[in-house]
């Protein structure tokens, strides 16, 4: 198993990842999450108001659901920076071990920059950062390290939201590697 990114590492590369483009990214990957631990890498994705992205599991099986035991809409779609993952996830040909967030950009996703309710176009779609947030699940820590966990969650660090960002559908529409992130 590759060695996991310390929590040196991680201090050492909050600049760069905070100094990231406030907008315009272009989506670096895609990731679709057809059942839990699995993950298929499309070009495109279909994202829907009512369905979420389809094909992945946020309909039948999401970590968050409604008082009336339907899937919360805040949790759609994460967003995660390239730059976190690339320091983060150290084996990236071992693609079991991807962090399944279905958009992957080189964007600054911090709270001053995409304060919650904003809105932003992705492809053909619009999804809205939601105030859930994101603080790095088991699976990730078990991937990446308790340290990478421990820098994403330590207080200082919450307002740029490391382990990326959530987001509800509020346009259908269909997102494809290359696209661009945009502010709406």
């Amino acid at each position: 198993m590759t060695a996991q990114v310390t929590l040196a590492e991680c201090e050492a590369a909050l600049s760069h990842v905070i100094d990231a483009p406030k907008d315009g990214a272009i989506i670096n990957e895609l990731c679709l999450r057809p059942d839990v631990g699995a993950r298929a890498f499309p070009d495109s994705l279909e994202l829907t108001v009512e369905n979420g992205i389809i094909g992945d599991r946020w309909k039948t099986s999401p970590w968050l659901r409604l008082p009336d035991g339907a899937p919360d809409p805040k949790i759609q779609v994460s967003v995660l920076s390239k730059r976190v993952m690339d320091l983060c996830w150290r084996d990236q040909d071992n693609k079991d071990r991807h962090p399944g967030d279905p958009l992957v950009v080189d964007m600054d996703l911090g709270m001053e920059n995409l304060p919650v309710g904003t809105r932003l176009n992705v492809g053909s779609a619009v999804i809205e950062v939601s105030v859930q947030f994101n603080t790095g699940c088991v699976k990730w820590r078990n991937n990446y390290g308790a340290e990478s966990v421990r820098w994403i969650n330590r207080r200082a660090n919450r307002p740029y939201r490391l382990r990326g960002i959530l987001c509800s559908i509020v346009q259908d529409g269909v997102v494809r590697v290359g696209d661009r992130l945009l502010k709406a």
